[in-house]
């Protein structure tokens, strides 16, 4: 049987990534710019975002960047009309604040829905607007975590938020599927970045993750990028409405 090999270049198309001064968002920016794609970087730190894309193209990719607040659904829906369509959008901003129930605060709970939730309806309407109107296919990928699909203690608030992610994922997988728009979520699991750095810091905590990982490892940025670079591109033509799991089998027990 004579068949292509699978099409993982993205030349020629333009990607949003969010939360992407550092981190996993860094690594979906730096990753999509590999495989050809013009990447703008979103986030709220001028300085970090600069910085990254400068440095993407000194290594001969394409890349800029915008300084925006992706909780402000105006400011969102005016960049994307100025800068898109958007072939394919990274919904990777996010946060957590892990606390017992009781010692949860309203604040905390609007914060991280705010920005876990409302952020990627925001981001996702305006990419899928831009999309439609230009009648051009695309791919949503959206950051959500092991925790989307399991619960644990001191993370109730942020297990809600990811499962609320999953559920938007699978009902625009099938909103969107008829004009070749695909959307999907990644769940890693802890993933070693400069903001979990201080968690791991803790023996006991580290251990206690570790043992829930089949793999028997702490996850590792450069892990991520290739599952977007899959969902991106052609290599997952037939793949929607899907959670890929970056777990180390944290789910399969």
């Amino acid at each position: 049987m004579n068949l292509p090999p699978p099409n993982f270049r993205l030349d020629g198309q333009s990607a949003l990534v969010t939360g992407a001064s550092r981190g996993i968002g860094l690594a979906a920016a730096v990753a999509l710019a590999q495989a050809g794609a013009k990447v703008t970087l979103a986030a709220r730190t001028e300085d970090a975002l600069s910085a990254a894309c400068k440095d993407i193209n000194a290594r001969g990719g394409k890349a800029d960047y915008v300084v925006i607040d992706v909780t402000d659904a105006a400011a969102i829906d005016a960049m994307v009309d100025a800068q898109g369509p958007f072939h394919v959008l990274v919904n990777n901003a996010g946060m957590n604040r892990p606390k017992p129930l009781v010692e949860v605060t309203n604040e905390d709970i609007d914060d991280i829905f705010t920005l876990n939730v409302h952020s990627v309806f925001y981001l996702t309407r305006a990419v899928a607007r831009g999309l439609l109107k230009a009648g051009q296919p695309g791919s949503i990928i959206n950051i959500s975590s092991q925790m989307g699909h399991v619960g644990a203690p001191r993370r109730t608030v942020y297990c809600a938020s990811k499962h609320a992610i999953e559920g938007m994922t699978k009902a625009l997988a099938w909103e969107l599927g008829q004009q070749n728009i695909r959307v999907n979520s990644i769940c890693p699991t802890f993933i070693e970045t400069s903001l979990t750095k201080g968690m791991f810091a803790d023996p006991e905590f580290k251990q206690s993750v570790i043992s829930k990982i089949a793999l028997g490892r702490i996850g590792q940025i450069d892990e991520v990028m290739g599952s977007v670079v899959f969902l991106a591109s052609a290599a997952s033509s037939l793949v929607t409405g899907s959670a890929l799991m970056l777990d180390g089998g944290w789910t399969a027990t």
